[in-house]
């Protein structure tokens, strides 16, 4: 019986400094106020964290959230706008990143992204 480790044998996890976010995603529920942000991230071998900041127009943190050594490559979380004074766009910052208590981070991949508050759905 053949164990197979790896969905695509072409894709073998890669080492920290090669891990990347392949795609970061964006869908704007109907309220206006929530976004699923949804993570592709290349296979590898340590499991890394994220940090994704939602900033409005004016620089001001509006939504954050960190994961943790996620064991998944492909999965979504949502977010909440939390500004007083909802705008038009946000800006969309997650960063792909190691640390350990006994080392400092280290942030491998960073993708940014616009997000247009009065459009719902997949952006």
């Amino acid at each position: 019986m053949e164990i197979k480790f790896f969905d695509n044998a072409f894709e073998t996890p890669k080492s920290r400094e090669d891990v990347r976010l392949r795609k970061l995603g964006l869908f704007l529920y109907d309220d206006l106020r929530r976004v699923a942000v949804g993570f592709d991230i290349t296979p590898f071998l340590e499991p890394p964290s994220i940090q994704v900041t939602i900033r409005n127009p004016q620089g001001q943190e509006v939504s954050s959230l960190n994961v943790i050594e996620t064991a998944d490559r492909n999965f979504h979380l949502t977010m909440h706008l939390r500004d007083q004074e909802p705008s038009d766009t946000y800006e969309v910052t997650a960063v792909l990143y190691y640390a350990t208590p006994e080392t400092e981070r280290v942030d491998v991949d960073t993708v940014t992204r616009t997000l247009d508050a009065t459009q719902p759905g997949e952006q």
